[in-house]
């Protein structure tokens, strides 16, 4: 049975392991790992930069995403912008992704400072794509652009 939970720093490692195939799986991108594992680790030193949720089975985690926060001054509240999507290949296409969203959607119902979920995905991902349609979500409203150093 899977089950989801708030990740703690004991979880951090295989986090920083799903990133780093991540990037490789998506972008293609080769992250360095002592980076990656310094981001992860603020992130719980600081929980003010957002907050991880694992998917677990039999004592390992399998899956991960992390949200980070949006303040919404038209609606006078926060958003939650889902990153770092990941799924262990062997435990795909089983439902992991659809518990570890439920979860944290509830978490997001339940909390009345929060109004939604947002999430970006590469244009390219037509399956992450068909995917999160998949669980009620639209990419109808909006197109995220950017500028990054370096």
């Amino acid at each position: 049975m899977t089950t989801f939970r708030e990740a703690t720093p004991a979880d951090a490692e295989r986090i920083v392991e799903f990133q780093l195939a991540l990037a490789e799986e998506t972008e293609p991108f080769r992250l360095e790992r002592e980076v990656v594992t310094r981001g992860v680790g603020r992130v719980f030193a600081q929980p003010l930069y957002g907050k991880y949720y694992v998917a677990e089975k039999d004592g390992q985690v399998i899956g991960t995403t992390l949200t980070t926060f949006e303040w919404s001054d038209w609606r006078d509240t926060t958003i939650w912008w889902i990153q770092s999507v990941y799924v262990a290949p062997e435990h795909r296409n089983q439902g992991v992704w659809k518990g570890l969203y439920g979860h944290v959607k509830q978490l997001a119902i339940n909390d009345p400072g929060v109004c939604g979920l947002r999430l970006y995905v590469e244009n390219n991902n037509k399956r992450a794509q068909t995917t999160y349609e998949k669980l009620g979500m639209n990419g109808d409203h909006y197109r995220v652009f950017e500028w990054m150093k370096g």
